[in-house]
C-alpha cells in the first residue's frame, strides 16, 4: 500500500494493540478478587462501547484517506515522497581515493489500484528497470498485496529515466533512499565490506566502523581512512586473480605491508566480488581470508621457530644437526616418531635448515628446548591471539596449550604443522624479523576524520614490543637471503639487483573426512622481506589447493613473489641496482636542453630526452628514427661510428 495508507494502518494497529493491552492489564490486576457487584458492571459495557467506537472511527478515517489518495491529482504518474536522509561517511584509501561513498538511490514500487493498463506499464518499465515485461506483469498480477516493490536501490540514472516518463507510469512510486556505491568495484571489497538495504554495515569496515560511519543522531558520518594504497591493491589483486586461474586454485591470498609502521598497503583475496552487486556474489567470494581463515602455514613457519630457538640460546648459528632424510626419535614410552624430509641434507646448521627447508633439522633443533619455553616463545610472536586490526570476524588461529601436546607436537610445530594461523598473523610475526626484533602489529585503518575534515584521530591496532634480539633478527634475514641462491628453495624469487630475504613453504591440508593429511590438497606459500638489509616491504603469498602441475611453494609461489616485487618496488621507491637512491644537498644543475652536437662521427645519445632530439628530425642531412617515449637507452650504430650520408641512426627510448 502507499506510504500514507501504511502509516495510518500502523497507527491504527498500535492503537488497537495498546487498547487491548490495557484491557489485559486490567484483568491481571483484578485476578483473585471478587467480581464487581451488579451495580458496577455498566462501566464495563461503556469500556467496550468506547473500544468499538474507536475502531469504527479509525476504520472510517482510513477509508477516507484512501478515497482522498485515489482522488488526489498529485498521484497521477510517478510519486516521489520527500525524505530527510542522513549522510554515511566515506571510506578512503591512504591517499584520499574514494573507496565507498554515499549516494542517493531509489526503491521502485507500484500501487496496483492506480494501474490503468498493466500491459502498457510493463512494456514501459521493462527497459528502464532491466526486467522483462513478462516478469513485471506476473509479479504485479500475482502479488498478495496491492503494494509491490519492483526493484530496490536503483541508481540516479534509472531514476532520471523514470522521471522522463512522468505522467505515463500510473501507480509507480520512487522512494528516495540513501545508498552506497563503491567506485572501484571489486577493489579491496572484502576489506571494505558492504551495507544492507537500510544502509547499515553488514561486513568489513562498513560493519566494524558503523558507529563512526553512521553515528546515531548525527546528520553526517565520519571519514574512515585506510592504510591501503589503491594502486598497490590493484596490482596485488591483478596478480592474485592470474595466480588463481593459472594454478586452478581454490583461493589465493597476497598481502603487502610496510613493517616499519605496520601499515597494510594491500591485501588481495581471490576470488573477489563487486559490493555494488552483492546479490550476485557468493559467500566464498565475500570471505576476507587473510583475516578470518586459519590454516597450517608449513615451512615458512621455520623462520619463527628457528628464530625463537636461537634467541633463547637453545641452539646457536653454529649448532649442527644431521639430516639423513627423516627425523626419528623414540619416546620414553617406546613410541617411535618419524618426520620425513624432502631430501637427505646431511650436516646442517640453522642457515642450511632455512636455505634447504630441512624438516628433520628443524625437528632436531626443537628437541633442544623444553615444551613450555618453546610454547611461550611462539606465543610471543602473536600466534594464538587476534591481531586486532579492528575488522569483524578476525580469527585467533589455533595453538594448542602445552598440556594438550603429544611427544610429537614440538618437532611438528617447529616445521609449521599442528598450529593454525592467519595470513595477518604471519605478517605480524614477520615484522619482528624485518624490524631487528621489534614486532609492530599490522593495521588497516590509519585514522578517523570528521566529515568536514577539521579534526582527525590516529587509529592504532596494537602496541609494538621487542620479540627478538637485534642480532637474531639480522641473522635470520641473512639465512633467508640464501634461500634465493642457486641451492635455496626460493631461487625463483631472485630479482638479481635487489636483495630479498625469502622463505618458501608447502603445507598439507587436513582431509575433513578422514582427519588425516590429504595427499592431494596443499597450500603453497612464500614470504619475502625487501631489501634484505633494511626491509621496507613484506610480501606474503598463499595459494590454496593448487591443481596445476606442481603444488610446491618454491616452484609456484616464489616466482609470483618475484613478479609482485618487480611490480611494486619502483612504485614504492625502494632502492635497487638499476634505480639507486642517493642523497644530495637539494640543489641541482639543470642540463642544457640542446641536442648533441653532430660532426663526422655518431655522438653518444644515451640519456637524451625525446624533446631534446626533436630539432634533429628537422635536419635534411641526417636520417634519424626514434622509437618509444622517454629517454634514449639504446642506439644504433654505436657512438664513435663514422657518420656517412647514407647512415640511419636508430634511437630506442624508454
Amino acid at each position: 500500500m502507499p506510504p500514507t495508507n501504511r502509516r495510518l494502518h500502523e497507527r491504527v494497529s498500535k492503537e488497537k494493540n495498546s487498547f487491548s493491552d490495557g484491557v489485559f492489564s486490567s484483568r491481571q490486576e483484578t485476578a483473585g478478587r471478587k467480581e464487581p457487584e451488579e451495580g458496577k458492571k455498566p462501566h464495563i459495557k461503556r469500556r467496550f462501547f468506547c473500544f468499538f467506537a474507536l475502531v469504527t472511527a479509525a476504520t472510517f478515517g482510513m477509508l477516507l484517506c484512501y478515497a482522498l489518495l485515489m482522488l488526489n491529482p498529485s498521484h497521477e504518474g510517478i510519486s516521489i515522497p520527500a525524505k530527510n536522509l542522513a549522510e554515511r561517511g566515506p571510506i578512503l584509501d591512504r591517499n584520499g581515493r574514494i573507496l565507498a561513498i554515499q549516494t542517493r538511490l531509489g526503491n521502485i514500487s507500484v500501487w496496483r489500484p492506480e494501474i490503468t493498463d498493466l500491459e502498457l506499464l510493463s512494456q514501459e518499465l521493462a527497459p528502464i528497470l532491466d526486467i522483462s515485461a513478462r516478469d513485471i506483469r506476473n509479479r504485479i498480477s500475482s502479488a498478495p498485496s496491492d503494494f509491490i516493490y519492483l526493484k530496490k536501490q536503483v541508481n540516479q540514472s534509472t531514476i532520471n529515466k523514470m522521471e522522463a516518463y512522468a505522467g505515463r507510469l500510473q501507480g509507480v512510486s520512487i522512494e528516495p533512499i540513501m545508498g552506497r556505491i563503491y567506485p572501484e568495484r571489486n577493489l579491496a571489497s572484502q576489506i571494505i565490506g558492504f551495507v544492507g538495504d537500510e544502509n547499515n554495515g553488514l561486513e568489513g569496515i562498513e560493519y566494524a566502523f558503523e558507529a563512526e560511519l553512521a553515528p546515531e543522531g548525527a546528520q553526517n558520518g565520519k571519514q574512515v581512512m585506510l592504510t591501503i594504497d589503491a594502486n598497490v591493491q590493484h596490482i596485488l589483486e591483478e596478480i592474485a586473480e592470474r595466480t588463481l586461474t593459472e594454478n586452478k586454485a581454490e583461493a589465493v591470498m597476497l598481502l603487502a605491508m610496510d613493517p616499519r609502521t605496520g601499515d597494510i598497503l594491500g591485501s588481495a583475496s581471490a576470488p573477489g566480488f563487486d559490493p555494488n552487486n552483492i546479490r550476485s556474489s557468493t559467500e566464498v567470494a565475500r570471505m576476507n581470508r587473510p583475516m578470518i581463515w586459519a590454516y597450517e602455514p608449513g615451512s615458512v613457519f621455520k623462520i619463527f621457530s628457528l628464530s625463537a630457538l636461537i634467541d633463547s640460546e637453545a641452539i646457536s648459528g653454529d649448532s649442527v644437526f644431521v639430516c639423513n632424510g627423516h627425523y626419528e626419535r623414540t619416546t620414553n614410552l617406546g613410541e617411535r616418531i618419524s618426520i620425513n624430509c624432502l631430501s637427505a641434507h646431511g650436516r646442517v646448521t640453522a642457515r642450511e635448515i632455512i636455505t634447504y627447508s630441512c624438516n628433520a633439522g628443524a625437528a632436531y633443533a626443537a628437541d633442544k628446548i623444553g615444551a613450555i619455553a618453546f610454547y611461550e616463545l611462539i606465543k610471543n610472536f602473536g600466534f594464538g591471539s587476534r591481531v586486532g586490526v579492528g575488522t569483524s570476524g578476525e580469527t585467533a588461529g589455533f595453538f594448542r596449550p602445552v598440556d594438550r601436546w603429544s611427544d610429537r607436537s614440538k618437532p611438528t610445530i617447529a616445521m609449521g604443522q599442528e598450529i593454525s594461523v592467519s595470513a595477518l598473523q604471519m605478517l605480524q610475526a614477520a615484522s619482528a624479523i624485518a624490524n631487528d626484533g621489534i614486532l609492530i602489529p599490522p593495521r588497516i585503518v590509519s585514522r578517523i576524520r570528521s566529515n568536514d575534515g577539521e579534526t582527525e584521530q590516529e587509529y592504532q591496532s596494537g602496541t609494538r614490543r621487542r620479540v627478538l634480539k637485534t642480532a637474531t633478527a639480522r641473522a635470520m634475514r641473512s639465512y633467508m637471503t640464501d634461500v634465493t641462491s642457486g641451492t635455496g628453495t626460493g631461487w625463483r624469487a631472485n630479482m638479481g639487483d635487489l636483495s630479498m630475504a625469502v622463505k618458501t613453504g608447502t603445507a598439507q591440508i587436513t582431509d575433513s573426512t578422514t582427519g588425516a593429511y590429504s595427499d592431494t590438497d596443499y597450500i603453497a606459500s612464500c614470504m619475502a622481506m625487501l631489501p634484505a638489509d633494511a626491509p621496507s616491504l613484506i610480501l606474503y603469498l598463499a595459494i590454496v589447493r593448487p591443481q596445476g602441475p606442481s603444488y610446491l611453494g618454491g616452484r609456484i609461489a616464489a616466482p609470483i613473489i618475484r613478479d609482485t616485487a618487480e611490480a611494486l618496488v619502483d612504485y614504492l621507491g625502494i632502492p635497487r641496482g638499476r634505480n639507486p637512491q642517493v642523497t644530495h644537498s637539494g640543489s641541482i644543475t639543470v642540463p642544457n636542453d640542446t641536442p648533441p652536437a653532430i660532426g663526422d662521427r655518431v655522438p653518444d645519445f644515451s640519456g637524451y630526452a625525446k624533446r631534446q632530439l626533436m630539432p634533429l628530425l628537422l635536419r635534411d642531412d641526417l636520417h634519424i628514427e626514434i622509437h618509444g617515449e622517454g629517454w634514449v637507452t639504446h642506439q644504433s650504430p654505436p657512438p664513435g661510428t663514422p657518420l656517412k650520408p647514407e647512415t640511419t641512426i636508430i634511437l630506442e627510448l624508454e
